[in-house]
């Protein structure tokens, strides 16, 4: 073979201290959140300080900063962090016009209505956010979509807010898994070579259990909330029900295949216009300048301000992740594991440390996937291992960390969408706190554990 043929080595971005070097930023980072989660400290803002160190040791130990920081930059303005920003924002603003209309009122006046109250209620809202997610296949979109109208009702109702909250994302967490319009789905599939049909139905039997699991749970440890017996819920009644439209109307969009910023955007237009004509908005409340502190204000600029905080977040975590990737540390995780295992088991074993090593350096499912999935398709063939098991493994295994680690965007991402909650009285959670509760994904990594260690599905 002639050098022409001979692929050349990519080439990647070198630290100080070699593979050891690149992991210190991660590191400090680590340490931060874990510091900030077990001291109870909520807010995502306070993330910005720990990144923004971390990042600063990345840069002092990188050997070519310049290019450091154009891997970084590039990582900040990739595409999908600018969707995530934009819908932040946008989901913020209609959570802002559902709170101003009276919804999360009417919702409790309902849920009283029908009997509806703790453990009930957070049963039912896993189960709601389990169809949204399943119809749409987005995990962000389900939470952005029903945290803010399900969470503020947790104190009226008895619910525990931390269960509540929980099963929120552990119901966004489900359709993520399964289905068939989920990025997830479509790269562990893709990967493997195996048809999404396929994929979806013999994933069944590992997520309905986990799923049948975490239902029971929210269900028993959902009730015990102190009950807010405020004036604003007692005399709460059924004339904000109907700007329930707004937010069916998004999910529906979303199911035909729209793309979420046009889907929220007409959210918002229909919520905006809903209110008007049911007079449960006004229009000063919209917007209208405050002349005295020379400025605008309402419920479009409010609601945009509640996405500034995990969308700085999430711009400084892209671009750390960006830093560590291009060191080749991921690359590098998939060669040494190649060649250790020496039975159908243990290659699944391998493919299952290896995906999980690598989604939580990345923090991201579908790079994980595809970083993952040329060594588990090799591997897997070798051994005997069907398509279909490979992509399930590997695809539980994603759908596991990032919604119970406290440094991901989801867990970050539902713990900002608790402060919906502040007018009535309920606390903003952290990250560390609504992973710690969300049953689905502790269950659905215990059933990945299990099927690995019996054989179960391995016929796949």
């Amino acid at each position: 073979m002639s050098s022409a043929e001979i692929s050349p080595a990519p080439e990647y971005l070198q630290f100080r201290g070699g593979w050891l070097g690149a992991l210190i930023p991660f590191a400090l980072f680590l340490a931060g959140v874990t510091w900030l989660g077990l001291s109870g400290a909520p807010d995502e803002r306070g993330f910005w300080p720990i990144l923004l160190a971390a990042l600063t040791a990345a840069m002092l130990l990188a050997r070519d900063r310049q290019t450091w920081a154009g891997v970084v930059l590039r990582g900040m303005s990739q595409p999908i962090v600018m969707l995530m920003i934009m819908a932040w924002m946008l989901a913020g603003v209609l959570a802002s016009f559902m709170n101003a209309s009276g919804f999360v009122e009417s919702l409790v006046w309902g849920s009283r209505a029908i009997g509806m109250t703790g453990g009930g209620y957070v049963a039912a809202a896993f189960l709601i956010c389990c169809l949204v997610s399943t119809a749409t296949g987005t995990s962000l979109g389900t939470i952005i979509l029903c945290a803010p109208l399900l969470y503020p009702a947790a104190g009226a109702l008895g619910a525990n807010p931390v269960i509540l909250m929980g099963a929120i994302l552990g119901g966004a967490t489900f359709g993520d898994n399964i289905s068939p319009v989920s990025d997830t789905t479509i790269a562990s599939a893709s990967t493997q070579g195996a048809d999404l049909g396929g994929v979806v139905r013999t994933r069944l039997r590992y997520a309905l259990p986990a799923g049948a699991v975490a239902l029971a749970l929210f269900a028993y440890f959902g009730g015990g909330g102190a009950v807010q017996g405020t004036r604003a819920f007692d005399l709460g009644g059924p004339a904000g029900l109907p700007m329930l439209a707004a937010p069916l109307l998004v999910v529906i969009l979303l199911m035909g295949r729209i793309h979420l910023l046009e889907g929220l955007l007409t959210g918002i237009v229909a919520a905006a216009v809903l209110g008007l004509i049911l007079g449960v908005i006004e229009p000063a409340e919209i917007l209208h300048l405050d002349l005295e502190s020379y400025t605008a204000r309402g419920l479009i600029i409010d609601g945009m301000e509640r996405g500034v905080g995990v969308s700085v977040f999430t711009l400084l975590l892209m671009g750390l992740v960006a830093g560590l990737e291009a060191s080749g540390i991921i690359a590098r995780l998939v060669d040494s594991t190649s060649g250790r295992a020496k039975t159908a088991r243990g290659v699944e074993m391998w493919m299952f440390m290896t995906i999980s090593a690598a989604v939580l350096l990345t923090t991201h499912s579908v790079v994980a996937l595809l970083a993952v999935g040329g060594f588990a398709q090799r591997a897997g063939l070798k051994f005997g291992i069907g398509a279909y098991r490979r992509a399930n493994i590997l695809d539980m295994t994603v759908c596991t960390y990032p919604f119970i680690v406290g440094y991901c965007i989801p867990t970050v991402l539902a713990a900002s969408m608790t402060t919906s909650g502040e007018a009535a009285g309920l606390p903003h959670l952290s990250p560390l706190q609504i992973g710690l509760v969300n049953f689905h994904s502790w269950a659905l990594l215990a059933m990945t554990l299990i099927a690995i260690a019996t054989g179960y599905g391995r016929t796949d």
